[in-house]
Order: C-alpha cells, then sequence, then structure tokens
C-alpha cells in the first residue's frame, strides 16, 4: 500500500485503484479514505507482479493488510486461483466487500480482522503472501513471526512493502530474490525454503 498522492489518502473523501492487467484490466475500484491507507501506487505495483507473473496462475494468495485491496484485486485478476483479504477497518472492509460484488469475484475471501489475531489460528497454506501495513505500526516482524508458523506453502513467495528506514529481522529460511526503493517506500520479494 504505497502512497498514491493523487487518488487517496483525502480526507473525508474517496478514490480509486486501477486493476492494470488480466481478467479485470482496466476496471477502476473506489477507494474510502481511511487512517493509515496506502494504496499501492500503479508502478510499484507493476514491477511487483511482474516479479509475481510466473507463480499467480493458480496460487492461493494472502494479503495481511488488504487496506484499498489494490494488490489483492490484481493477483485475482492476473489468476490466482484464490485471494483472501485481512482487513481490520470496518469501512475499508465494506468497501473491499462491496468492490468484490461489483467485479463479481467468486473466489475472494474478505475477513474484517486484526492480521495478527487471525495469524494464530489453525493455518491454511498460501502460495502468495503480501505484507503491506500501516507504517510505523512495529507488526511487520510480528507478522512474519506468525505466518513461519505453518501458513506458507513450500517454496512460497512473500512481498514485504515498508518504509524506507524500517528496520525487520527475516528468518534465516527467507531467501531475498527481489528489491526496489520508490520515494519513501522499500519493497521485496522473498522465498521461503523448502
Amino acid at each position: 500500500m504505497a502512497q498514491n498522492k493523487s487518488k487517496a489518502n483525502k480526507p473525508n473523501g474517496t478514490g480509486s485503484i486501477r486493476i492494470i492487467a488480466g481478467k479485470y484490466r482496466g476496471r477502476k475500484l473506489p477507494v474510502i479514505w481511511a487512517k493509515g491507507l496506502r494504496p499501492t501506487t500503479d508502478r510499484v505495483k507493476e514491477t511487483v507482479f511482474n516479479w509475481l507473473m510466473p507463480y499467480l496462475h493458480q496460487s492461493r494468495c494472502l494479503d495481511c493488510f488488504a487496506g484499498s485491496g489494490g494488490l489483492g484485486f490484481e493477483a485475482l485478476s492476473r489468476g490466482a486461483e484464490t485471494v483472501t483479504l485481512l482487513e481490520l477497518n470496518r469501512q475499508a472492509a465494506q468497501q473491499l466487500n462491496s468492490n468484490k460484488a461489483l467485479i463479481k469475484a467468486e473466489n475472494l475471501n474478505i475477513e474484517q480482522v486484526d492480521t495478527l489475531d487471525f495469524l494464530t489460528k489453525t493455518p491454511s497454506l498460501y502460495d502468495i503472501v503480501f505484507i503491506d501495513p500501516p507504517f510505523n505500526q512495529d507488526i511487520v516482524s510480528k507478522t512474519i513471526m506468525l505466518l513461519d508458523k505453518g501458513w506458507l506453502a513450500p517454496d512460497a513467495l512473500v512481498y514485504v512493502e515498508v518504509e524506507i528506514n524500517a528496520v525487520i529481522s527475516f528468518p534465516e529460511n527467507w531467501d531475498l530474490i527481489k528489491e526496489k526503493k520508490a520515494g519513501q517506500v522499500h519493497y521485496r520479494l522473498y522465498q521461503v525454503a523448502s
């Protein structure tokens, strides 16, 4: 959820996200303004999905901090088998459900829940996981620790987007395969060794 100054973060307003490619290519989905919401810019999203393209088809995806749903909807559009979006903010979760209905996405599951609570439940296996929380909340390391307890399929890919100065510890079996910086955002793709 990187900053998108022109489309979101407008107090008392709305914006939109655009699905770049795939089944829903070109569709614009409404986004409400909510504290901490940072829809990933199209430029960053395009890079990330170029990285993920060989792995997306029929993958099971989990977006731990869905916000606008930009990453999850893009994954679904590009061939993911199922996508689960976790979002704590009630209004943002309602908007995600509205957008799900708008594009008639049957294989999309939306949970209005605290991610750390969700990850203490009995795990399901995911092939691709997105970790893109509100900045400066100190929850990435906790999320990683919980994911590493049975949520990741063999050779799972984990996308992590954080503020440029964030200090995070990653498990030894997580191999960094791609990384870039854009403005105040540092984004990385890890592959979890089996």
